[in-house]
């Protein structure tokens, strides 16, 4: 099975390479930290990150910014936000806003993966007020309530 591909425009004033996938069959491309010299996240601090790309994505599209799974288990690392989205008309610099939830300061590198990319398909509603919606087997249960 072959994937057809998304052509999207960036600007990459970073001195770091563009996102890539790791994978065959990976959904995210690891985004990297543009930075001079190296910055500490404090415990519970949380920075705006910037990565030096600017993108262009097509009517239709957004790009989800995600937390790379290594970062949260092993350093308690996270995307704030998350996933923060990158609108189709956003033009200004990606920037990940990451917090260190663990109890031990964190230093960010220069070049650091720090978060994953998504980009995803969407489509906009259109809101149709009623007074009743249809039933199912569900219904109005939440939180846990198909578990134990």
């Amino acid at each position: 099975m072959t994937h057809d591909t998304l052509t999207v425009k960036v600007i990459n004033r970073s001195a770091n390479g563009l996102p890539a996938y790791q994978t065959p069959l990976a959904a995210g491309m690891d985004i990297r930290a543009d930075l001079r010299t190296p910055l500490v996240l404090k415990p519970l601090q949380r920075a705006a990150i910037p990565t030096g790309l600017y993108v262009e994505l097509p009517e239709g599209f957004e790009m989800q910014v995600r937390p790379r799974s290594g970062l949260a288990a092993k350093h308690g690392l996270t995307v704030l936000n998350a996933p923060g989205t990158i609108d189709a008309d956003y033009r200004g610099e990606v920037k990940v806003i990451l917090a260190n939830l663990s109890d031990q300061p964190f230093t960010v590198e220069p070049g650091e993966r720090i978060a994953q990319i998504v980009v995803a398909e969407y489509r906009q509603v259109a809101w149709q007020q009623v007074e009743e919606l249809s039933e199912t087997q569900r219904g109005a249960g939440g939180f846990g309530s198909t578990g134990r």
